[in-house]
This record gives structure tokens, sequence and C-alpha cells, in this order.
């Protein structure tokens, strides 16, 4: 049984989302992306539950907007490259439970996840 969240230990989305779910980091492992970059394999994996790329991309991260990216047609190959090469692309937390991948933090992702940590 798999339990593992990728997050960064500074956002503060992140620390709420762990709080609002209550998640045992006895039971959860937590890797903080900062300090363990993420592999092309880890990304691979979260690719496959969550079916490409881009659904694990984030367009709110500064940089998106500061290397014009929003103007560009981005490939699946661009969004794995730009996750791999700056955590904060990554649309965060991703945690995955068991063949289930939960992806940032809008509301009903968060209220899923709490249900398959319970």
């Amino acid at each position: 049984m798999m339990k593992k969240m990728y997050h960064l230990a500074h956002c503060t989305t992140c620390q709420a989302i762990i709080k609002e779910t209550k998640i045992d980091k006895a039971a959860v492992e937590m890797q903080n992306i900062r300090e363990e970059k993420i592999t092309a394999k880890q990304l691979d994996e979260m690719k496959k539950l969550a079916g490409s790329y881009e659904a694990l991309f984030s367009r709110r991260a500064l940089k998106y907007k500061e290397l014009g990216l929003k103007d560009k047609q981005l490939t699946e190959e661009d969004y794995k490259n730009y996750i791999l090469t700056e955590d904060t692309f990554l649309k965060r937390p991703v945690t995955i439970v068991n063949n289930q991948i939960f992806i940032g933090n809008d509301k009903k992702t968060v209220e899923a996840l709490k249900k398959a940590l319970g």
C-alpha cells in the first residue's frame, strides 16, 4: 500500500492541506520536492495515474508568466521538462494513495483525499 505526498515545505497551501487532511506522517511518505527533487521516474508514475503531464503542471507558478509560457503551445514533453527543472511547476501537493492520485488544492480534491486517507 503506497501513500506518498509530494509537497513544498514552505508552501502555505501544502501546509494547510496537510493539516486539514490530518496526514499521518508516519503512514504517508512525505517528499519535500525542494530538498529531494522529483525524478523522471517519479514524474512518469504520476503521469500514468494523472493521464498527462499537463494535469500535473501549475499555471500559477511565477515562472509561468516570467518565461512567457502562456503565449506558447506547450507539448507533453515541455510540461515534463518544466516540472523536472523547476519544482514550482508541479501543481501541489500531489498525493498518491494506492493507485489514486490527488493533484492540487481544490476543495473536491482535498475532500476526496480525506476520504482516501480516512
